[in-house]
């Protein structure tokens, strides 16, 4: 996907989430997210748009600390957060080409990189809003699932941070039944180790060996599945599904 194109996510999803935030009310439970309300949602990703915004306004080439959010509720919250999210989508928008900022993922730019990071940081955030008012998630482009799902194996499961390890090795494999990508990713005591491609280049050997446990179903399910906002059976599960709890038990990010 191009930057122009998570830049409309980004800006899609944070009003989404904003609107879910203001019907569902701040006390609201969010069931994907056990111990959250919805209030929760909004200072955390209003935080975290703050915290993008200044790197990206800025250019600052050091990691600092997220900034803590206000002790506002209600409806104050919610504008709050909808002024913290037009202020990232502007200044992602407005930034050069060639911005130079502090980024914790490989990408083509730093600005590539902010305008991805946050495009699904919100989407998964606007989920968990969603959850609270007990209706189904707004649809995603199936493209934007499958780049969620790249950013989240082969980003936030190839840093040391991971808990997703096994003393031995197994390999999951996710596959998209709608746009037909695969990932294959080793598990270990190590990092996982992600490699991708399309279901018709699949040898079961190299870059993809035969997988011991197999995810299947839409992008977007898989992309939610993977996120752990839908249960496991909301996709299908092939092979030894304790690979599937495993990584239900240990990838949260």
């Amino acid at each position: 996907m191009e930057t122009a194109e998570h830049i409309r996510g980004l800006a899609r999803e944070g009003r989404v989430l904003a609107d879910a935030a203001a019907q569902a009310g701040p006390d609201a439970e969010v069931p994907v997210c056990p111990g959250w309300r919805v209030r929760d949602v909004l200072r955390h990703t209003g935080s975290v748009h703050r915290w993008a915004t200044a790197y990206v306004a800025e250019g600052g080439t050091v990691r600092v600390p997220l900034p803590a959010a206000p002790d506002l509720d209600g409806d104050a919250l919610v504008d709050w957060f909808r002024t913290g999210h037009d202020q990232l989508v502007t200044a992602l928008g407005a930034a050069p080409a060639d911005l130079r900022c502090w980024s914790f993922f490989p990408a083509p730019s730093p600005l590539a990189f902010w305008a991805r990071r946050q495009a699904h940081e919100t989407a998964v955030h606007r989920a968990d809003a969603e959850s609270a008012l007990g209706r189904d998630f707004s649809p995603v482009d199936a493209a934007f699932a499958v780049d969620g799902i790249d950013e989240l194996l082969g980003h936030f499961h190839a840093r040391d941070r991971s808990r997703v390890r096994s003393e031995v090795e197994r390999v999951l494999r996710v596959r998209t039944t709608d746009t037909h990508d695969v990932w294959t990713v080793r598990i270990t005591t190590e990092p996982a180790r992600t490699a991708r491609g399309k279901a018709t280049d699949l040898d079961e050997g190299g870059e993809h060996p035969a997988p011991d446990c197999e995810l299947s179903g839409r992008a977007e399910q898989l992309w939610l599945t993977l996120w752990n906002r839908l249960p496991l059976d909301a996709v299908t599960a092939t092979g030894d599904t304790s690979l599937a709890r495993l990584w239900r038990e240990t990838s949260a990010v």
